[in-house]
């Protein structure tokens, strides 16, 4: 009698295998809700009810077999792709924009005080060293560029006529992505890299300013950069913040091990970095196109600027749809 159970138990197992197996991998190769069409869905939704039958006829036979386990996590797994709700693009997007990145900004904003201050300071340094050094200036611009300086002529005066306008915005945007990037990415060296990157942009902007201003150029440089600078070094300073959060975990990792602390820091600047990036793709766009074309006013290079720089804020701190 066992003997006929045992050939009994076998050849059910022979028989459903196959089956067990094809919900196997129809599990591993779900595609995107939008793209699974109804045969799918009801092979799914029939497999599932299946196994269950097998799992309880299993636990009657081999109540604590390694069989068991298996076709018990196998139906875990069918019933959750079953059960889980559709995905929305285009809600989940709302819905980080909306909440999850102004929290995630939020959660740094401390680290954005700081190295905004460390900006500025570095900035203040690279005045204070040309205004008092002329000889200096030599080190942020090269002799052709001073030169022209002698002569009234800044080196953003032709640039369309160098460089044609698209051309100049990819170039622009990529260089600008490169140093975002890398004031992120450095924050790995327990955020030394960060420090280094953002200090040494601030030094050279002010020591740029500086050095226009021995000529009485420095307002014409500002009107250049005023439509697109803004909204350029506020990412530059948001992306020295995610930088100095990834070197903060390794550094000071609290109770999760550092390699945890790392990843979950990375995970909550990710969004925001996706955001830096998709910006500077717009004031690429706005320095390609308007800062150099003298056809476009102060005035109007001042709205643009600041118009993208509130547009900036506002999608950084989620105010315009927090719920009140």
């Amino acid at each position: 009698m066992a003997e006929d159970e045992s050939d009994a138990l076998r050849h059910w197992l022979e028989r459903r295998a196959a089956a067990w197996q094809r919900l196997e991998t129809q599990l591993r190769g779900q595609r995107d809700d939008r793209r699974r069409d109804t045969d799918e869905v009801m092979a799914l939704v029939y497999g599932a009810n299946g196994l269950g039958r097998d799992l309880a006829l299993a636990r009657r036979l081999i109540p604590e077999g390694r069989l068991v386990r298996h076709l018990r996590a196998l139906y875990l797994n069918a019933q959750h792709q079953i059960r889980r709700p559709a995905r929305r693009f285009r809600r989940e997007a709302v819905e980080g924009v909306r909440d999850a990145l102004p929290a995630h900004v939020e959660a740094i904003r401390p680290a954005i005080l700081a190295v905004t201050a460390l900006f500025l300071a570095a900035a203040a340094g690279g005045w204070l060293l040309v205004s008092r050094f002329p000889e200096l200036g030599a080190l942020f611009a090269s002799q052709a560029m001073i030169d022209g300086l002698g002569q009234g002529k800044l080196w953003t005066d032709d640039l369309l006529n160098v460089t044609p306008s698209a051309l100049l915005a990819t170039g622009i945007t990529t260089n600008n992505i490169i140093v975002a990037v890398s004031a992120y990415v450095l924050g790995a060296l327990y955020g030394l890299g960060t420090l280094y990157i953002i200090g040494l942009n601030g030094l050279m902007l002010g020591g740029v300013f500086a050095l226009t201003a021995q000529y009485d150029l420095a307002g014409r440089l500002g009107g250049f950069v005023i439509a697109h600078g803004v909204v350029e070094i506020s990412v530059i300073c948001v992306a020295g913040a995610c930088g100095a959060a990834l070197g903060e975990a390794l550094i000071r990792p609290g109770e999760l091990p550092r390699a945890a602390a790392f990843r979950r820091a990375a995970a909550n600047t990710a969004p925001v970095m996706l955001a830096c990036v998709l910006f500077l793709v717009g004031a690429g766009i706005i320095e390609g196109y308007i800062s150099p074309d003298p056809a476009y006013t102060l005035p109007v290079r001042v709205a643009v600027g600041l118009g993208y720089w509130v547009m900036f804020l506002a999608v950084m701190s989620g105010i315009p749809w927090r719920r009140r």
